[in-house]
């Protein structure tokens, strides 16, 4: 029997330790990951993955309001902005910038050197963003070059690692600046996937270049693309200290593992 993201969701909504279990063996690896990068490569511990993980467990956690089905890709993005919720906040910027100025100093460039671009918000370098985007790393550096020009031009100060210093603020002033002209998740998701039409494509490069909002979300989905692509479970063993940390217990073997167990 198939359990699906939306049932997770559901128990998990409940209070139900089957929901938590395989919420806690399936990504627990996905958040350390995030921690790991979002942290500036510092370890992602057991301390900071259980206080991430008890925030969401916590009756103020939104991550499992939502009972509407939807895919795992779109969960994951959400649990990527709660995980990154509970990080501590970024010393401040010796130079930094708003979500504003950004829009009008990238303006000129496209939509995927403006995604190319942002990613250096989320503090990939441009190996990784090349390989996001499935172009050269070369090409990556090129267009960030070329941001940082128009940057440059629209501010008194200027450092050129303006962008990834203010990621943080960039993020979130992103994630908070949609509009109901902006696509619903399917739509990037059938862009990712190939699916999109001509006429879809054209829809989402239309509205999407002039909207950051979106220009993140496409940029938050084609990381949790790359997460969900390398995710490894927790074994049982390695997901009992997290369900302790809940006060769950594992799940017990069904009867007939046992008493084969019994018989060797």
């Amino acid at each position: 029997m198939i359990y699906t993201c939306y049932e997770m969701i559901r128990d998990c909504r409940e209070g139900r330790a089957q929901g938590w279990r395989y919420f806690t063996a399936t990504y627990i690896p996905a958040i350390r990951k995030l921690l790991a990068h979002y942290r500036a490569g510092e370890p992602a511990d057991q301390a900071a993955v259980e206080r991430v993980l008890l925030a969401l467990h916590g009756p103020e956690s939104a991550l499992f309001q939502s009972l509407e089905p939807a895919p795992e890709r779109h969960f994951v993005a959400q649990l990527r902005q709660k995980v990154l919720e509970q990080l501590a906040p970024a010393a401040p910027a010796a130079v930094a910038v708003d979500l504003e100025t950004v829009a009008v100093a990238l303006e000129p460039l496209t939509l995927v050197e403006k995604q190319a671009a942002w990613f250096e918000t989320m503090l990939y370098a441009p190996p990784e963003t090349g390989s996001f985007l499935r172009m050269a790393p070369a090409t990556v550096a090129k267009i960030r070059d070329k941001a940082a020009d128009f940057m440059r031009a629209k501010v008194d100060s200027w450092s050129r690692g303006i962008l990834q210093d203010s990621g943080r603020v960039l993020g979130r002033a992103a994630a908070a600046a949609s509009s109901s002209e902006c696509l619903p998740p399917k739509t990037f998701l059938d862009m990712l996937d190939g699916r999109a039409t001509w006429q879809g494509r054209e829809e989402l490069e239309r509205h999407a270049t002039g909207c950051w909002h979106c220009i993140d979300h496409f940029c938050r989905l084609v990381e949790v693309v790359e997460l969900l692509r390398a995710n490894q479970p927790l074994s049982a063993a390695e997901a009992a200290p997290f369900l302790d940390c809940l006060g769950i217990s594992p799940a017990r073997e069904p009867a007939w593992k046992r008493w084969l167990a019994g018989k060797r």
